[in-house]
């Protein structure tokens, strides 16, 4: 194979890769109603069913370093997708709720290990052109997070139900697939024998700044993961279409593809960085607010602002890197604030199922959802401050570690 071949195959590889981050996490919510009837699916399946992304995010992310190390980045990456495109492929056509849940979880596990990987292929294949490769890869995403949002519903009913908008994901992920068939042969051991400084997951867990970093990611995650979740059926009850529901809540996703490659630079150039991180949160009580005080015919505007107010999580994830000096220190701070802060997270689309089945409604699953955004000014102004884990950790002597 030619190295421009190679290039090639390896750019697809990522930007298909990409596209299959976000559909398994919700391309169900569009369709929710529909798959809660063909189960007869209770109000706390319906929450376990929209938590799990965040507790795959959580569990599989973390084993996917792990696993690489051991079999290949390459092969992980492969047997990745094809689990995804296994488990939406199997969850459309199944009639067993059980089976749909633990195929959901097949599927999910995949991504979340995708997920993970993703940023370590590119600084495999692409070290000096990551920055380009970042913004490639994040707006592919989130063209797949926008189009399955888009999509679902309206394939649905073009193509005879919910079985076939579902099902549509899993072939993509299975041509995502192919280019990696090809790339497998590049699995190599990373063993290089050099010595570096080991940075433990607990010695950032007891440290104030990797605290305050994982519960600001969780507590963003968990207002992502409840709107993507449930707001389709929050506007569905509110009057508006399948397909309209399905488009609002695209477009929350939607506002990210360009405010993801603006807004990190902005970040990242700004000494003070606190006025951006406030901007964009005060999006959140704004457009909630507005939900529960004006007419259902405003949605297009609150789906806008708290559009806006979701691209807090690139943010952080810029935090990530601006608060570590070291690799290793990066490394170990995006482990525990990604990993800690899922766990958080995983409490949001649950508790928005069992408050919505308690009130019968959802002014107060969203009055929650308000609530719960206001910690967020007051963790951004902490983790604005110029400071690095690496100052905060235990002085106690490090093990050091040959890979």
């Amino acid at each position: 194979m030619t190295a421009r071949r190679t290039s090639l195959l390896l750019v697809a590889g990522v930007l298909l890769l990409s596209l299959n981050l976000r559909p398994a996490a919700v391309s169900v919510g569009p369709v929710l109603d529909e798959v809660r009837d063909a189960f007869g699916m209770s109000g706390a399946t319906a929450g376990l069913l929209t938590s799990l992304p965040v507790l795959a995010f959580a569990f599989f992310g973390a084993l996917a370093p792990t696993a690489a190390r051991r079999v290949g980045v390459h092969r992980v990456t492969l047997v990745a997708l094809l689990a995804v495109g296994g488990g939406l492929l199997g969850r459309a056509v199944t009639g067993s709720e059980t089976l749909f849940l633990l195929l959901s979880l097949v599927a999910l596990a995949g991504m979340a290990m995708a997920n993970v990987l993703l940023p370590s292929l590119v600084k495999l294949h692409f070290p000096d052109r990551i920055g380009a490769m970042t913004a490639a890869y994040t707006t592919a995403l989130a063209v797949g997070l926008t189009a399955s949002l888009a999509l679902t519903v309206p394939v649905a009913e073009a193509a005879g139900g919910w079985r076939t908008g579902l099902g549509l994901w899993a072939l993509l992920a299975l041509l995502a697939a192919l280019p990696w068939l090809g790339l497998v042969a590049h699995d190599r051991r990373p063993d290089d024998g050099t010595e570096r400084r080991a940075i433990r997951y607990a010695e950032v867990a007891r440290t104030p700044l990797g605290i305050a970093m994982a519960v600001f990611f969780g507590l963003q995650s968990l207002q992502a993961y409840a709107v993507f979740g449930w707001f389709a059926q929050l506007w569905r009850d509110s009057g508006w279409s399948a397909t309209a529901a399905g488009l609002l809540v695209a477009l929350i996703a939607g506002v990210s593809i360009p405010l993801s490659l603006w807004l990190p630079r902005l970040l990242a150039s700004r000494e003070h960085p606190i006025g951006v991180l406030l901007a964009v949160i005060a999006c959140y009580p704004v457009g909630y607010g507005g939900m529960l005080l004006t007419p259902a015919s405003l949605a297009p505007l609150w789906a806008l602002l708290v559009g806006t107010a979701a691209c807090t999580f690139p943010l952080i994830l810029t935090l990530v890197g601006l608060r570590a000096r070291t690799p290793e220190g990066t490394a170990a701070l995006s482990a525990f604030t990604q990993s800690a802060g899922y766990l958080l997270a995983a409490a949001g689309p649950f508790a928005i199922g069992i408050v919505h089945d308690a009130t019968g409604g959802w002014d107060w699953p969203v009055a929650l959802l308000l609530v719960l955004s206001l910690p967020l000014a007051g963790l951004a102004a902490y983790v604005a401050r110029p400071q690095a884990v690496e100052d905060q950790l235990d002085r106690r002597p490090v093990a050091r570690v040959t890979s």
